[in-house]
């Protein structure tokens, strides 16, 4: 079955690789905002080779429905929790894009018996102070959709040229025009609004990351970090497992792992080979 009923909202995901005795690790991959499952489609095969990789469409996004509920990401972690249990996949290694990787980490420190481990993918949070009520402002306007097509437009490697780049930077434009404005709005104010910038901003943020108990490896784009004004030992620094690591990419946008497919796959199944036994 692709669909799931959760919290009044049709999910669609597909779940592939080995189960049972044959399985590894189980992977859960979650797209950013504005984004949809197809975002991984270059790690799928790579680590259903070895692992069970569920892959969903969160709510409002994709081919999932946005008819109940909101468009925070304890919104969508409380989905991918029921989505876990409803198809009995737990404790999963959350791998998070961008938002993807806030609403893993939120599913880590409110569902932490789901979740084995996190990767967080240049994510959605350590933003300065400032930041945030640019951003909210942004998307206070009749053309949300427009606003983040101007912004999430500049985040991939301007310095890639060639017909992969250019289609690269034309899907991710038109996936963005295709989603409803009501919903892209949200999800924008769901990360920087008042009542959010706990989740997303620096120095708060920091106090609720460090409630991940689970082992996280953070990969992120030099420049994204450049952006933020944080230092390359910043996320390394939150996490209490000895095991946690963080991997900094020089030449490289927002969307790393399709930019660098090959080096995102092996990066992220050698991190999993080492984890400790639950």
């Amino acid at each position: 079955m692709t669909y799931s009923v959760i919290n009044g909202n049709r999910l669609f995901h597909t779940d592939e690789g080995p189960t049972g005795d044959r399985a590894g690790e189980t992977l859960l991959l979650v797209h950013g905002a504005t984004c949809d499952s197809h975002d991984w489609s270059a790690q799928i095969g790579a680590f259903a080779a070895r692992h069970r990789v569920i892959v969903p469409d969160l709510r409002g996004h994709g081919r999932s429905s946005g008819l109940s509920g909101g468009q925070r990401p304890r919104e969508f972690a409380a989905d991918l929790a029921e989505l876990i249990d409803d198809i009995d996949a737990g404790p999963v290694v959350v791998v998070g894009h961008s938002l993807g990787g806030l609403v893993g980490s939120v599913l880590a420190v409110e569902h932490p018996s789901l979740v084995r481990a996190v990767v967080a993918v240049d994510p959605s949070y350590g933003f300065e102070a400032q930041f945030a009520p640019q951003l909210a402002a942004a998307f206070r306007v009749p053309d949300p959709v427009g606003s983040a097509a101007a912004i999430l437009g500049g985040l991939e490697n301007t310095a890639t040229a060639g017909p992969e780049a250019d289609a690269l930077r034309v899907w991710h434009r038109r996936r963005i025009l295709g989603m409803d404005p009501m919903t892209v709005r949200d999800v924008f104010h769901g990360l920087f609004d008042e009542s959010a910038v706990a989740l997303t901003v620096r120095p708060g943020v920091e106090t609720y990351l460090a409630r991940r108990a689970c082992p996280v490896l953070s990969l992120s784009a030099a420049d994204s970090l450049k952006a933020k004004g944080i230092d390359g030992d910043w996320e390394e620094s939150l996490s209490p497992h000895p095991y946690s690591a963080s991997v900094v990419l020089d030449g490289v946008g927002h969307w790393l792992f399709q930019e660098r497919p090959a080096e995102f796959n092996a990066l992220v199944l050698g991190w999993m080979d080492g984890l400790p036994a639950a």
